[in-house]
Formats: C-alpha cells, structure tokens, sequence
C-alpha cells in the first residue's frame, strides 16, 4: 500500500466509504461524484498505479476482480439489464488516482457517448 494513496487509506479504512463488496483482495463502494444512478468502484487492496503496471503475476488477481463485478452486478440488481465497465490508464485517460481501479455503471440506458 502506498501512505499518500487516497484508494489505500480506504482501504486501511482511514477514509469512510459505502462498501458494497470486500474480501481478502478487494473492496467495491459507491463513488461519491456519481456518472449514473448507480456508479460503483472496485479496487485491488494490492496498490497497482494503473492498467498499464499490471504483472503476469497479477492476472488471477484481475481475473477474480471481473468475476466481483459479476457479483456484485447480481447483488445490486443491474445484471440482467446491463452495465458498463471503465478502467482508464493515466492521466490523459481521466484517471484521477493512481491506483488501478473499475469503474462499474448501471441505472440507466447508456448510448453510444463515453462517460
């Protein structure tokens, strides 16, 4: 874990956040400047800055964070109808923190604009 890291202190739980899902390898809660009715985030507890530092010995790790957003798409209601999956890499992708995070968006039908 990073000390200065805004995802980590959530994840020491030194920041409040409205968890949705945690186990031993990562913690899903809800973002609180919203993009649609529901906008949910899913981090590592291991601090990887972005998409682009993610190691071979990483993949189960990611693997299992696209089985929890199916999880979690089933607990919140929102697999049937659908929902978007976001992961920007760096700065110019919009990513404010580094530290590799999903973006989870359900709630409304979403067109074709980027979000």
């Amino acid at each position: 874990m990073e000390n200065d890291c805004l995802f980590c202190k959530i994840i020491k739980g030194e920041i409040p956040s409205s968890k949705v899902y945690e186990d031993d390898d990562v913690l899903a809660f809800r973002d609180i400047n919203p993009a649609a009715p529901i906008h949910i985030l899913l981090i590592p507890k291991k601090h990887i800055a972005s998409l682009a530092e993610v190691k071979k010995e990483d993949g189960e790790l990611i693997a299992k964070m696209h089985q929890v957003v199916n999880k979690i798409a089933d607990q919140e209601g929102f697999k049937k109808s659908g929902y978007r999956l976001i992961v920007n890499c760096g700065k110019d992708s919009g990513q404010e923190v580094m530290h590799l995070h999903f973006h989870i968006l359900a709630g409304v039908k979403m067109g074709d604009k980027i979000v």
